[in-house]
């Protein structure tokens, strides 16, 4: 083989490595990754118009569905660390029925909780991190829901990579919140300056999370 070939295959499974998936629900006290609608590869989620935006790819069905307290802690643990920059967030879908029968359509989506980007040096706050948590807002309604997890890897100015899973939970103890909520797709344009920003040249000096602000209650 010609060594091109061997630095192109090189540079191919460096690629491939620094990919990653969200497959473990943190929920309270539980981990579950029978209640994760697991992706069936690495391979990011390329358009934000796409309904693969919602919980990725023709994801595999989860088989559980995790009862959590309003004001518990909700998140993901990933089967690598989050080598791309990029902000991350977490949102709350409500089912209109069950969530194992519900694919996401709909506006029923409000984000909770967000990672975006620290200054001098510029860097993004989950950098390096393998899980991800926050906790549900205490005025969350009860009832069914899919807690979506997505990061937006940055590293190819103009062309974002979205690392995203889905999960079922049943929401126990909430209250009476009423949150704005979005579509997805729709809740973010392909123009959102935090997608199409050049995180290297010029170094930013400020940065929006891409989609609404979370909601705490």
């Amino acid at each position: 083989m010609k060594i091109t070939g061997i630095v192109a295959l090189a540079v191919l499974a460096q690629g491939a490595s620094a990919h990653y998936i969200w497959n473990t629900l943190i929920a309270g006290s539980t981990t579950s990754s029978a209640a994760v609608r697991q992706p069936v590869n690495n391979s990011p989620v390329t358009s934000v118009t796409s309904n693969d935006i919602r919980c990725n790819v023709n994801p595999g069905a989860a088989t559980q569905t995790v009862s959590v307290a309003a004001g518990s802690t909700i998140g993901f643990k990933l089967d690598n660390t989050l080598y791309h920059q990029g902000p991350a967030a977490i949102y709350l879908g409500k089912a209109p029925s069950t969530a194992a029968s519900w694919d996401g359509s709909g506006a029923n989506w409000f984000k909770i909780a967000e990672w975006g980007a620290t200054f001098n040096p510029f860097t993004f706050t989950d950098f390096n991190a393998n899980q991800l948590t926050t906790t549900i807002p205490a005025n969350t309604p009860s009832g069914e829901y899919l807690v979506r997890i997505e990061q937006i890897a940055l590293h190819v100015a103009g062309a974002p990579q979205w690392y995203i899973s889905c999960a079922q939970i049943s929401i126990t103890g909430g209250g009476s919140g009423n949150p704005s909520k979005v579509s997805i797709p729709g809740y973010v344009s392909p123009s959102d300056p935090g997608l199409t920003v050049n995180i290297y040249n010029p170094v930013p000096t400020s940065y929006t999370v891409p989609g609404p602000r979370p909601w705490r209650g």
